[in-house]
């Protein structure tokens, strides 16, 4: 695969929101605003066009002490992450979220982190490499 090789420090991660900072750090250094912590977001900047994909057709990201970001943005931070949504019932599918904090707890949900790699594998153009 060409393209950049874009190194992602899993030891800066500690929470959802330095998952995005790591981001930002590393996808964003040479754009004048920031990536949002959103899932969307992340979706739509893998996809290329700005940040350090633009222009590169691939990239091969090599994201380091993933350990670390799995426990970072495992159950804990998913219950935050989704009870805070929960809070909001007018902007959220309070049925739909009850239902993943169901499946957390019950240890057969998704996590943040399973999540942020489904976006990964989504992009064919990345390769994720892991230590």
């Amino acid at each position: 695969m060409t393209g950049p090789t874009l190194v992602l420090d899993g030891s800066a991660i500690d929470d959802i929101a330095g998952f995005y900072a790591e981001i930002n750090r590393v996808f964003m250094a040479n754009e004048d605003w920031e990536l949002g912590p959103s899932l969307d977001a992340l979706d739509d900047l893998l996809y290329g066009g700005y940040g350090a994909l633009a222009g590169h057709a691939s990239a091969t990201v090599h994201w380091t002490h993933i350990a670390h970001s799995r426990a970072a943005l495992g159950v804990a931070a998913t219950r935050a992450w989704l009870q805070e949504k929960q809070a909001h019932p007018g902007m959220f599918n309070a049925a739909g979220i009850a239902t993943q904090l169901d499946a957390l707890e019950r240890g057969v949900g998704q996590t943040y982190f399973d999540i942020i790699m489904e976006v990964f594998a989504a992009h064919p153009t990345l390769q994720l490499r892991t230590d």
